[in-house]
């Protein structure tokens, strides 16, 4: 780890999961005051970037609650492109792939990147070097804490509103484009200098529920279209039929149900991929069998989620972000779903987010190593492909955190010596499962003794590295330049690794 960056400046190198305590005050945006009775409504995109007063080297930030049907950061960017703003810092809540964002950041419209992680030929060009500083990665809980402390100031947040009054009110779970939770959005709404809400869905004041309220939306523009509905919110996701996921699921809850936490009351965390979603059937079933409920389930929120609050499983879901259309359904008449921002999910420097109460969370990983760190934004090849997310601050909440991954993805053994770019750090995770066996974390003691009578294939991680080498050798490791082209910043600010430039 250098102790300074191009770019960057001094290096806040990591020193542990819980080292950093939290200094200063929280900041907000600038004051500004709305006149009575007046108007907010602009006519266009172009009008409100020139209301709202963004200047080369500013910084503008969007949310990814439409994932790979959002139309508002590519209209924005156009837009901008159009009036000849360059040099801007983009700090969304995530990226997906956007031919667009490529073309800004060869024009130089774009040139430094702030968010949780970039996939498809973006994260190829961002890997190559073509911004002018490398793009920070953060955590969910991350980005909400370096918004709040000042790390992060965001200039002017575009907002895209599913449902917008004529006064600024917004929620996502009403229109034709509706997404469901704002949780991400919430956080720069808060925290910006001024605020475009951008909708296709303008309706007469006031609406009900609000999600980011009036007081702080300075315009609003109404477009034709936010998003596309089918890369928004899919139907009901699926559970899996992959062999090799559901003996992975299989796993995983076993060791959930003999954990030692899995009890009346307990909380937990569930992903959308699929062995996580097949999980939560196995869970379910266990729940049953044990006649016991949760008292809550936590974060981005599938179908099964939804189901078992509605057979009386969970008590209440805590929701920054809906993955299908039965999560936006239950949001918008659940009382007991109920909406939060990404702070008061995951924020590590605030009174206490909801990760703190959390027993279980089952996470994916593309690469583990045998000292239990994790990867989730590069590939093998050290080529950014992923995101950071909630990861590193569900593991460090969580009582127990357990990390699914497939032995092999292909020819290539997914435990390694040394995972290519740590995100998780391995003190905070607790399982590691796979189809072939489970290694529980030396620390923890009491796990291990628990698992005993589980039936489950325990063994060293060292063990299942070496499984997975015997299978598909041992991988060389792919030569790195000097090059920094990211950083990867843990949840309290902290430096905890690298990104280069591969060769």
């Amino acid at each position: 780890m250098p102790e300074e960056i191009k770019g960057l400046g001094t290096v806040k190198q990591y020193k542990g999961a819980f080292a950093l305590e939290p200094q200063g005050h929280i900041v907000g945006g600038k004051l500004r005051a709305g006149k009575p009775h007046s108007d907010k409504i602009v006519r266009s995109i172009e009008q409100a970037i020139e209301a709202s007063g963004l200047k080369d080297g500013m910084t503008i930030s969007f949310h990814h609650h439409f994932r790979n049907g959002d139309y508002v950061l590519n209209m924005v960017l156009e837009a901008i492109a159009k009036k000849g703003i360059k040099g801007l810092t983009l700090a969304p809540s995530s990226l997906n792939d956007s031919d667009t964002l490529i073309r800004m950041i060869e024009m130089g419209v774009v040139t430094a990147i702030e968010t949780s992680g970039a996939r498809g030929k973006l994260g190829r060009v961002i890997t190559s070097g073509k911004l002018s500083k490398p793009m920070i990665v953060r955590s969910h809980g991350g980005r909400a804490r370096a918004i709040e402390c000042g790390d992060l100031h965001i200039d002017v947040a575009f907002i895209g509103a599913p449902c917008c009054d004529k006064y600024g009110n917004i929620n996502g779970v009403n229109g034709k484009s509706a997404c469901g939770t704002m949780g991400y959005a919430m956080v720069d709404a808060a925290a910006a200098d001024c605020v475009v809400a951008v909708t296709d869905n303008l309706v007469e004041h006031p609406i009900f529920p609000i999600s980011i309220p009036m007081t702080q939306v300075d315009y609003i523009v109404e477009v034709d279209a936010i998003g596309d509905p089918k890369g928004i919110a899919s139907g009901a996701l699926r559970i899996s039929r992959d062999p090799r996921e559901l003996q992975i699921a299989e796993y995983a809850s076993r060791v959930i149900e003999y954990s030692g936490y899995f009890n009346q009351g307990y909380s937990v965390q569930l992903g959308s991929g699929g062995a996580s979603l097949a999980a939560a059937k196995f869970i379910k079933d266990k729940m049953l069998a044990k006649k016991i409920t949760a008292s809550f389930g936590v974060g981005g929120v599938t179908a099964p989620f939804v189901n078992m609050l509605e057979e009386g499983l969970l008590d209440m879901i805590y929701d920054v972000q809906d993955f299908d259309i039965p999560s936006i359904d239950s949001v918008r008449k659940n009382a007991n779903h109920i909406e939060m921002s990404a702070s008061y999910y995951a924020n590590p420097h605030n009174c206490g987010a909801v990760v703190n109460n959390l027993d279980v969370v089952i996470l994916s990983a593309t690469e583990v190593d045998v000292d239990f760190n994790v990867n989730v934004i590069t590939d093998s090849n050290g080529v950014i492909m992923g995101a950071s997310g909630g990861h590193s601050d569900t593991a460090a909440g969580a009582n127990l955190a357990i990390v699914v991954a497939p032995l092999l993805r292909g020819r290539l053994p997914m435990v390694l010596d040394q995972v290519n770019t740590i995100v998780t750090p391995g003190e905070t995770v607790d399982v590691v499962v796979t189809e072939r066996g489970v290694a529980v974390n030396p620390k923890r003691k009491d796990l291990i003794d628990n698992l005993k009578e589980a039936k489950l294939p325990l063994m060293e991680i060292e063990e299942l590295q070496k499984i997975a080498y015997d299978l598909a050798g041992k991988p060389e490791s792919v030569p790195m330049s000097d090059d920094i082209v990211g950083v990867v910043e843990y949840r309290d600010g902290s430096i905890i690794d690298v990104i280069r430039r591969p060769l």
